[in-house]
């Protein structure tokens, strides 16, 4: 069964860093575009991170340009995003995506 996992979540204070892995069975991420979504509550879902398969390219939403770095490791078919410099306005679950396929997502809340 095809699947995207996300973990490495949790609660951190201002200032702090998290790395959150999203690790795929039954299919490998090493030929597709990936992604990192964040949905704070009541806020819409916002893509934060893209990864391209193509050219090695990334993209970031200004909010966490400089801030946040997307990342693959092939032979661990696993996509990170290390997360520094957290700010309260970054809590919210965060959710890995390749095509159709969503994780479950993991929550990250930075707070004091």
């Amino acid at each position: 069964q095809a699947q995207l996992v996300e973990s490495g979540g949790g609660l951190v204070q201002p200032g702090g860093s998290l790395r959150l892995s999203c690790a795929a069975s039954g299919f490998t991420l090493n030929y597709y575009d990936i992604a990192w979504f964040r949905q704070a509550p009541g806020k819409e879902r916002e893509e934060v991170a893209c990864h391209a398969y193509s050219n090695e390219s990334t993209t970031y939403a200004d909010s966490v340009k400089d801030r946040f770095t997307i990342s693959r490791d092939a032979a661990r078919n696993t996509v990170f995003l290390q997360m520094n410099s957290l700010r309260p306005e970054d809590t919210g679950l965060y959710y890995c995506q390749q095509g159709d396929f969503w994780g479950q997502g993991t929550q990250v809340t930075v707070s004091s």
